[in-house]
């Protein structure tokens, strides 16, 4: 039997990655999956090439707005670890 995999949004990967309980340096080493990674270079480049549609804008959205979350989590864990040093 075939079983369907539903779709993991970028904000699915960040959570998942939260609920394992990551040291500040895994903080800092978090990287986009590929697949994320490929799926908002082709947003980036719809949106400069053409008109996203609403939901293209949308989940574009949404990588920005957790990119800007990771980004702060990022600055955090680095805080922790130079409070270490």
């Amino acid at each position: 039997m075939a079983t369907n995999t539903p779709y993991r949004t970028p904000s699915d990967e960040v959570l998942d990655f939260l609920l394992s309980s990551p040291r500040p340096e895994d903080v800092i080493a978090l990287r986009p999956s590929e697949a994320m990674q490929e799926r908002l270079r082709y947003l980036l480049d719809v949106n400069r090439t053409e008109r996203l549609n609403d939901a293209e804008q949308a989940e574009l959205d949404e990588y920005l707005r957790l990119e800007h979350f990771v980004r702060l989590l990022k600055i955090r864990a680095r805080e922790k670890l130079a409070e270490k040093a």
